[in-house]
């Protein structure tokens, strides 16, 4: 087993690339930073440091061991935040984190107050889907998500995927687009990994039918972009385009027969003791609030339906 504390001995020292000023920033002696490094050493059969007149320079074995040893050192400083509490980080893959979960983060803080240090961290639907395997995040909201053994998921809504579209196009008067509007032609592609192409190959049964690719640009602002651009149509998220829709810069077409509707997904690790969890529902309080906030807006959409 690696020794934590002579792993933030060569961290630091290679930080510094000097034996007394890693001694200073770890407030210990420098004969005991030299014994940590060589002890170190000894253990893994390898020379880490190379000490030189300009100060001490990283071997190949250190440079190879260093990302695992600020691996280490980061989770080993989480897992005691999260035993002392008062800290949660969200993840969110892009489309949610920028365009649909920040006014719920903004009342969970809110109803919080400041007994919890709360941070969302946004970014593409894989990276978002490592971060929580690698215990980088304590939850997460996401496009999409293959249940995976040691975590627990919940449905928090379902979004209407949407056809966009620049004002002067064929397809702007459209009140409803089918899969017969869209045989033949090719999309703008946005953010992989987002279950996205699953759910198009499941509509469009008939694979005839199914719409091409014909450039993927990564995110949906950038598509958005395109699309205003004249370089063709594309499939968002609905809440993605609320802005463009109202100020007519885009249009949004709904599909028929109930439409192209994406299950967002909150998941969570089973079993972890979170800062707040609520116990009689097994949760973490972000999740119920969530959900909380999810069924007071389907009330409201029912009571006032759109026109």
């Amino acid at each position: 087993m690696l020794n934590l504390i002579w792993i933030k001995t060569l961290v630091a020292l290679l930080q510094h690339g000097s034996f007394q000023t890693a001694a200073e920033q770890l407030g210990i002696a420098q004969p005991t930073v030299s014994q940590h490094i060589q002890k170190l050493e000894e253990q893994l059969g390898v020379a880490l440091v190379r000490r030189e007149r300009t100060g001490c320079q990283p071997t190949r074995e250190a440079l190879l061991l260093m990302p695992f040893a600020k691996s280490l050192l980061l989770l080993n400083d989480r897992a005691l935040r999260a035993i002392a509490g008062g800290e949660l980080r969200i993840g969110a893959s892009s489309n949610i984190g920028i365009y649909m979960l920040q006014p719920h983060v903004r009342s969970f803080v809110a109803e919080a107050g400041t007994a919890i240090d709360l941070k969302l961290v946004i970014d593409s639907n894989p990276i978002i889907a490592q971060k929580l395997n690698d215990v980088e995040l304590d939850l997460a909201v996401m496009e999409w998500w293959a249940p995976t053994a040691g975590f627990e998921s919940c449905s928090w809504r379902k979004e209407a995927l949407v056809l966009i579209v620049p004002p002067e196009h064929p397809y702007a008067e459209l009140r409803e687009v089918s899969q017969e509007h869209l045989r033949g032609l090719n999309l703008i592609g946005g953010e992989t990994g987002t279950g996205t192409g699953r759910l198009i190959e499941r509509y469009f049964a008939d694979r005839d039918a199914m719409p091409g690719v014909s450039m993927q640009l990564g995110s949906t602002e950038a598509v958005k972009q395109a699309v205003k651009a004249g370089l063709g149509i594309s499939l968002v998220l609905a809440a993605a385009v609320t802005e463009e829709v109202r100020t007519g810069s885009l249009c949004a077409i709904p599909f028929s027969g109930g439409g192209l509707l994406k299950e967002l997904t909150v998941v969570w690790r089973s079993g972890a003791v979170r800062p707040g969890a609520a116990r009689s529902a097994q949760r973490p309080d972000f999740v119920s609030h969530l959900l909380q906030e999810a069924g007071a807006r389907a009330s409201a959409a029912a009571l006032h339906p759109p026109r």
